[in-house]
Order: structure tokens, then C-alpha cells, then sequence
């Protein structure tokens, strides 16, 4: 019989479990680096838009500076998710077991164990990236900090016109005030600084509550979705949820909690009154793996799972690992509202 608690049959379990619903992590990071040496480094490419010179026939060609790029390097926080697998668990009934027990052997409750474990480290973990994700977006930088790891602030070098800021008399329900004109306004500064277009504009319940009620947002508002059913006027579940079509800006709304780590206090992934505009797949971003320092990780990977036998007093271990940054490589495709 394998080793059920082998790192072979512990990637194996990992890589088929479902990752949790999520919402910037999915839809702007899809791509995955995973890095053979702990550090990470990612290129930021801001390109000018520079016209050719004119010059005389009779004069030699004009010098013109070639296009360079800047290069950040990262040491990232680990992850370390540690779970203890006493004997005791597994002689008690398991979730979804008939009361009374019987139904599956020490075993065989062992393993669902582990699976349940498994799932709840990867669900952990993708709440995690989800955060990075948000904070990415929201601010344009992350802040790491953690047990002997300083507060790191990780700057992405968003231009700070692309952080807005709606003072009273001009939020959004405030008397004169045209949402639509601001997500032009938005969408044009974006293309200036980068080139491509805000193409997705997601906002929290309560900025939906009264971008619905505007008057051009009523009139324009696509609602009918291909099957020709109406899309609900409500935000159903966590993450994003499309809302509809208005302008050519696809509409989402956007709702998430996680709990913090070290104060175990839930609260909300994004601030109420924000609105986060992005220009689709433009934002290029990267979830950068940096490798994990163990003796069993010979490989660069994504996550990094190990268990291992404490014999007194008898008990396993189950270890979880990864060193994850999450990058938005053209972060001037993102864009952050406050806009009540």
C-alpha cells in the first residue's frame, strides 16, 4: 500500500483538489512563476511614446537613447501552514460519518482527514492570494510583514494619478454627479499612461447600490444576457458577480471577507466605497514562487506539502508551504476609485 502521507501522493491530492471561488487573484493572475532561487525578480517594461526625429538628408542620422527597463528583486514571506495529525483523530468520527461511528476504519478516517486538512490549507492559501490580488489592485503595492519578517512594503510604481480620491460634493449620488463621465475620464487617463483602455470597472455593494439608481445608468445599462434571460439586480454570492454591459465597461460587483492571521478579527477584503478599474487580461499578472528552503523541495513548485512522524509523543505533522508574490506587470492597467 503507498505512503498516504508521502510528498508523491500529498502533490498528487493537492493538484486535484477544486481551489475555492475567488475573485482579482482568478481573473488577473493566472499565470504562475515558480523560481528556483528564494528571490524573486520581475521586469517592469514603461514604454514612451516617443516619435522618430526629422532630420535634414544632408545631416547624419540622429542618436536616439534605446528603450530601457527596470528590474525588481523580492524576498518573499513563506507561508508555513502546519497541521497535527494525533492518533486519537482517527478512532473519532469524522465529518459526514453516521453517528456512532462503524462506518469507515481508523484508516480510512486518516485519510479523509488528511484530504479535509488539505482542502482547508489550499482554500487558506487562495484567501491569501486573493488579498495580495486586491491590495495589488487597490493601491498598486502590497505590504508583507509576518512572525521575524519586517514589514515589507512591495511597490509596483503605479502612476498616482491612477488613485482617485472623490471629495464631498463630488462623490457619486451627490447632486450633478455623472458616474459615466468617470469611468470616461478614468478610461481615457488610462490609456494615456499605458496604452490600452479600462475594459472592466468592479465595485463594492454599496458604490452598486447607487451606481443602479443614476439616471444614465438606468437608460444605458445593458441587462440581457445571451439566453435572453435577465441578469439578477442583486449581488448573489462572494467574489465578483457581473452586473451587466454600459458603455462598453463590463460591470462587476465585488464582495470578500478574510479573517487576519494574527488577530483573528474577519473583515472586508476591499473598503466600502472603492471602485477598482482594470483593463482585462492588459494587467499581465504573475503569481511569482519563490523556492522553498527545505531539504525535500528539490523542485521549483507552487505549493509545497510534507508530513513527517514525531514518535514521543506519537503524532504527524502535516506542512504546507509556499513563497508567493503576486505581480501585476502592467499595473498602470489597474486603477482605484473612492468614490463614497
Amino acid at each position: 500500500m503507498p505512503d498516504l502521507f508521502s510528498t508523491d501522493t500529498l502533490l498528487a491530492i493537492v493538484e486535484d483538489l477544486r481551489a475555492p471561488r475567488s475573485g482579482f487573484a482568478q481573473r488577473h493572475f493566472t499565470t504562475v512563476s515558480q523560481d528556483t532561487s528564494e528571490e524573486i525578480h520581475f521586469d517592469i517594461d514603461n514604454k514612451p511614446r516617443r516619435m522618430a526625429p526629422f532630420v535634414s538628408p544632408l545631416v547624419g542620422g540622429k542618436v536616439v537613447q534605446s528603450r530601457g527597463f527596470r528590474t525588481d528583486t523580492f524576498k518573499p514571506a513563506y507561508i508555513k501552514d502546519k497541521r497535527t495529525f494525533h492518533p486519537g483523530r482517527a478512532v473519532k468520527r469524522v465529518k459526514g460519518e453516521r453517528i456512532g461511528g462503524g462506518q469507515y476504519s481508523p484508516e480510512e478516517r486518516m485519510q479523509i482527514l488528511l484530504a479535509q486538512d488539505l482542502e482547508d490549507q489550499l482554500d487558506m492559501l487562495e484567501r491569501r492570494m486573493e488579498w495580495m490580488a486586491a491590495q495589488a489592485l487597490y493601491g498598486g503595492k502590497v505590504t508583507v510583514q509576518g512572525e521575524q519578517y519586517p514589514s515589507v512594503v512591495v511597490d509596483f510604481g503605479r502612476d498616482a494619478n491612477h488613485t482617485i480620491v472623490k471629495a464631498n460634493g463630488a462623490k457619486w449620488g451627490d447632486a450633478g454627479v455623472k458616474p459615466l463621465d468617470d469611468l470616461q475620464d478614468w478610461s481615457d487617463r488610462m490609456v494615456r499612461t499605458t496604452g490600452v483602455a479600462m475594459t472592466e470597472v468592479t465595485m463594492t455593494v454599496d458604490v452598486w447600490k447607487v451606481f443602479r439608481a443614476d439616471a444614465d445608468v438606468k437608460s444605458r445599462l445593458e441587462r440581457w444576457r445571451g439566453n435572453s434571460t435577465l441578469q439578477p439586480d442583486a449581488h448573489q454570492g462572494e467574489g465578483r458577480v457581473f452586473q451587466g454591459m454600459v458603455d462598453q465597461f463590463a460591470i462587476y460587483t465585488y464582495s470578500g471577507w478574510v479573517v487576519d492571521a494574527e488577530t483573528g478579527l474577519e473583515g472586508s477584503i476591499l473598503p466600502d466605497g472603492t471602485v477598482i478599474g482594470t483593463a482585462g487580461d492588459a494587467v499581465e499578472g504573475v503569481r511569482h514562487h519563490g523556492a522553498i528552503l527545505d531539504h525535500d523541495a528539490l523542485q521549483a513548485l507552487e505549493y509545497f506539502p510534507k508530513s513527517w512522524v514525531e514518535q514521543d509523543p506519537s503524532v504527524r505533522y502535516l506542512l504546507m508551504q509556499t513563497a508567493p508574490l503576486l505581480v501585476p506587470y502592467r499595473v498602470n492597467a489597474t486603477l482605484r476609485a473612492s468614490v463614497r
